[in-house]
């Protein structure tokens, strides 16, 4: 009778532990060993990153050979040229450019110019003969208008008739000679105006024979002055270099840039550059020395997008300038750029993960009081990793970063002000 009781006593005290238990458990959230994240209060930095290259807002381009254009030059193909970041003085050569396509043109302007000679001294010596020609007749008439003189004064004792015919022959005469003077001003203004004529001819073939042989020398292109030689882009993004055209449109063969005046040049893409100004504080980091950053500024921002090769979406061309000079920056490095579009102060902010939304309205599970709610919240601005959250939750609450397996079961918890 002693052992059937002692059994119900432990089967009572069995009973009462399980009772407990299942208390415990039905009190306990549903997430025991969820991830959770605490809502802080601080300072938020909005950032827009790209990649993009250090080049110099300030050089000097080394130019193919001017006048290129009057010497028939349109496409001249770069020969050979020295290595990019090559370090030059001023008047060194820096490229060579193919001679072949002037070479034509040197004997074509070199005949022109004995062709416009040869007409030059054709049309002096016919301005010579022919105005000769009309000193002699001019002198043949007015020795036959003294004849007819003479004859007009023994007319005198003639009969009227031969006195008439002589005065008649002495008029003829002396109208010939005054329209052999006219006819020589003439010949001698029409040999003038040949000379000229021939004369603009001669010195245009000149001035061409001589525009040529300067382009010609022009192919040997030389540093206008001190620095390092930096390739420039083609309009497709290639760095110009033995074998790449130039023409008159674009005729930079390379650059010269200052390396005291660097700036990185990116593309932002149309959804992000709404956020980008003039002014805004930039941290640029490079590539070949990930421990080294620098400051800069936003310096421009394209007001129209452009297509980059290889690319699908509309970018838009930004300007860093880097605020400290830094002589170990090179043109062509890669930078990536941490652009500060925003800075909030004193906000309260979860983890993006920390965020679900459906039908519109954003929410969070949240811990409170031993359980599991899901309160709707008002988000703000954000950054790659944090949202700001300006209503719904309070600091230091723990939020759950991933939603609990009875997410569906759980009762919004609603805004003041929120209609249900």
């Amino acid at each position: 009778m002693q052992i059937l009781r002692s059994r119900r006593a432990i089967a009572v005290l069995l009973l009462l532990v399980l009772l407990s238990a299942a208390w415990v458990l039905a009190d306990s959230p549903d997430d025991d060993g969820a991830l959770t994240a605490t809502v802080t209060r601080g300072d938020l930095v909005v950032p827009v990153t790209s990649a993009g290259e250090l080049r110099s807002s300030s050089f000097v381009q080394i130019q193919g050979p001017a006048n290129a254009q009057q010497a028939g030059a349109f496409q001249m193909k770069i020969a050979t040229i020295v290595p990019e970041g090559t370090m030059v003085n001023e008047g060194d050569v820096v490229a060579e450019l193919d001679r072949s396509t002037l070479a034509s043109k040197m004997q074509e302007t070199a005949l022109n110019v004995q062709k416009a000679e040869a007409q030059y001294e054709q049309a002096m010596l016919d301005s010579t003969l022919n105005l000769s020609k009309a000193r002699e007749e001019l002198r043949n008439m007015e020795l036959a208008l003294e004849e007819k003189r003479i004859a007009k004064d023994q007319a005198r004792f003639e009969a009227p008739s031969v006195q008439r015919q002589a005065e008649i022959d002495y008029e003829r005469a002396e109208r010939a000679l005054e329209q052999g003077r006219k006819d020589l001003i003439t010949r001698t203004e029409q040999a003038q105006a040949k000379m000229r004529e021939v004369g603009a001819d001669l010195e245009r073939q000149k001035s061409l024979q001589t525009v040529v042989m300067e382009v010609m020398q022009g192919f040997t292109v030389r540093a206008p002055s001190s620095g390092m030689v930096i390739y420039v882009r083609e309009w497709n993004g290639r760095k110009k270099g033995a074998g790449a055209q130039v023409n008159p449109w674009e005729p930079a063969v390379a650059t010269l840039p200052d390396l005291s005046k660097m700036e990185s040049m990116t593309y932002i893409n149309e959804i992000d550059v709404r956020k980008v100004a003039v002014g805004q504080p930039v941290r640029i980091t490079l590539d070949s020395d990930p421990d080294k950053q620098l400051e800069g500024t936003v310096a421009a921002v394209a007001n129209v997008g452009e297509q980059r090769p290889n690319s699908d979406a509309k970018v838009f061309e930004v300007k860093i300038n880097v605020t400290a000079p830094d002589t170990t920056l090179r043109p062509g490095m890669t930078t990536g750029n941490i652009i500060e579009t925003a800075r909030l102060t004193d906000v309260l902010s979860i983890p993006l993960e920390a965020v679900s939304s459906s039908e519109g309205m954003s929410y969070a599970f949240v811990r409170r009081g031993g359980s599991v709610v899901r309160q709707e919240i008002t988000v703000g601005a954000m950054n790659d990793t944090h949202v700001v959250v300006s209503a719904g939750l309070e600091e230091n609450e723990q939020v759950l970063l991933v939603p609990p397996a009875n997410a569906d079961d759980l009762t919004t918890q609603r805004l003041a002000g929120d209609t249900p």
